[in-house]
């Protein structure tokens, strides 16, 4: 089975333009999150897929492998799609290029999880949301799966509701996933679907088209890069690791 992870990148960023590229600890933060990926020995290659020349030519500088993309793509997973008709393999695992911290380990159990059932076409990654502003953020996209982890709904709003004050644990959806050649060349072929289009959640294009989804819970503590004053809690991280 061949395996490839993927970083899409873009230049533009309404609240962070230029985010790729944002220097931390002395290089682009594209740079640092890319060597996180190359440690997946699972992979069989490593791509960073940009629309922009000043991205492609920092991956040059740096020796990283890079794919040129269009611009006219609306979400990760349709640049995704575009990989996958340039790059045949088997599998393509989704990195988000704004996590410099990203764990290797976390990247594997998406391939693990493929690995164990390659029947397979689409799988996610969730967490626990641990701060209690998260789950009412309509930056932050919850999850609801059933008992066998298949995924039911995905929603900017809190959900499921404790109409009886229950304690629940809600589940955050992470930009970490899996999608076979078959699926992402359908996502990529499908027009963006009604709820798709009301929540801005890519992945309900396959929930409305009847595509199984699995989500693999994992316990992620790596610091997305949001806004340029996030830098600052990134460099921390990374020194305070480097001296344990």
């Amino acid at each position: 089975m061949k395996i490839i992870g993927v970083i899409p990148s873009r230049y533009q960023s309404s609240r962070f333009p230029g985010k790729p590229l944002a220097e931390i600890c002395g290089k682009p933060m594209i740079y640092w999150v890319y060597q996180q990926v190359k440690k997946v020995e699972a992979f069989d290659d490593v791509f960073v897929a940009t629309d922009s020349d000043k991205i492609e030519a920092v991956c040059k500088e740096y020796g990283m492998k890079v794919i040129m993309t269009s611009d006219k793509h609306q979400t990760g997973t349709d640049r995704l799609g575009e990989v996958a008709q340039k790059l045949e393999a088997d599998f393509y695992v989704n990195i988000q290029g704004d996590e410099p911290m990203i764990e290797p380990e976390t990247v594997a159990k998406v391939v693990t999880y493929k690995m164990e059932h390659p029947e397979v076409e689409v799988i996610n990654t969730i967490t626990p949301i641990r701060e209690e502003a998260e789950i009412t953020s309509n930056t932050c996209v919850k999850v609801v799966t059933n008992g066998q982890d298949d995924g039911i709904y995905l929603s900017r709003s809190p959900i499921p509701y404790p109409k009886k004050g229950q304690d629940i644990t809600y589940m955050k959806h992470l930009g970490l996933y899996g999608l076979s050649r078959k699926a992402l060349l359908f996502f990529a072929s499908a027009e963006r679907t009604k709820l798709e289009q009301i929540e801005d959640i890519e992945m309900l294009r396959f929930v409305e088209n009847h595509v199984n989804i699995k989500f693999v819970t994992v316990d992620s503590a790596t610091i997305a890069v949001d806004r340029p004053e996030d830098i600052a809690r990134v460099e921390a991280a990374m020194k305070k690791k480097l001296e344990q």
